[in-house]
């Protein structure tokens, strides 16, 4: 997650940034509703933009834009966390995602294949999710009240599900699974948390949290 709050305006101002990240207090609650309304109101107005942009915004522009995907961790970070977004919002609220993405693939490759190669192709969708129970949130707070070690994958889902305060202990334990890198980033679960990553070998590192 990128903590950064002084960036250049996006979706977010640097006030939001600093209101969403706990840095900036409000010292009314109608004013704390007032900012949570202003940047769900520029949520539902940035993204109507993306039809405008996606059908006005000039090929060199775009290039510019993707270009940077293979040089700016941040960028390419943003663009996951913008896609989890969306896949969050509607897999939750009301929307099957594979209604968002199915027509957005289809009419892409059609695009790319009358632009690119001067053909029309037919286009074959597949999306497809499955998920496998590894264990349960309890069972991971009890093993970090213990001291036991958890994976990151482990550590990440008790910090998104947020009710559980994981910078009550002093250090963390966290293990790689069979060589498993594909996890959520170490160096951001301890920035998040503010704390600092120790590795002790490859498959092992301590996140120490500050008192």
């Amino acid at each position: 997650m990128n903590t950064d709050i002084d960036r250049e305006r996006g979706v977010l101002s640097p006030a939001d940034r600093a209101y969403l990240l706990g840095d900036r207090e409000m010292s009314h609650e109608q004013s704390k509703r007032n900012a949570e309304a202003r940047i769900r109101r520029r949520i539902h107005a940035s993204t109507v933009d993306f039809d405008l942009l996606l059908h006005t915004l000039p090929e060199k522009d775009r290039k510019q834009v993707f270009e940077r995907t293979t040089t700016d961790a941040a960028f390419l970070d943003g663009l996951r966390a913008m896609v989890a977004f969306v896949y969050l919002g509607t897999e939750r609220y009301g929307v099957d995602f594979e209604e968002i993405l199915t027509p957005a693939v289809r009419s892409s490759e059609e695009y790319l294949a009358a632009t690119d190669r001067d053909e029309t192709v037919s286009v074959d969708v597949t999306f497809d999710v499955e998920t496998t129970v590894e264990s349960s949130l309890e069972g991971i707070t009890e093993r970090l009240d213990a001291g036991d070690p958890v994976t990151p994958r482990e550590l990440f889902s008790i910090v998104m599900q947020g009710t559980y305060d994981a910078t009550r202990h002093d250090r963390i334990r966290v293990v790689s699974v069979d060589g498993d890198d594909s996890g959520p980033s170490l160096e951001r679960l301890a920035t998040y948390l503010d704390g600092d990553l120790e590795r002790v070998s490859d498959g092992i590192a301590v996140i120490r949290l500050s008192e």
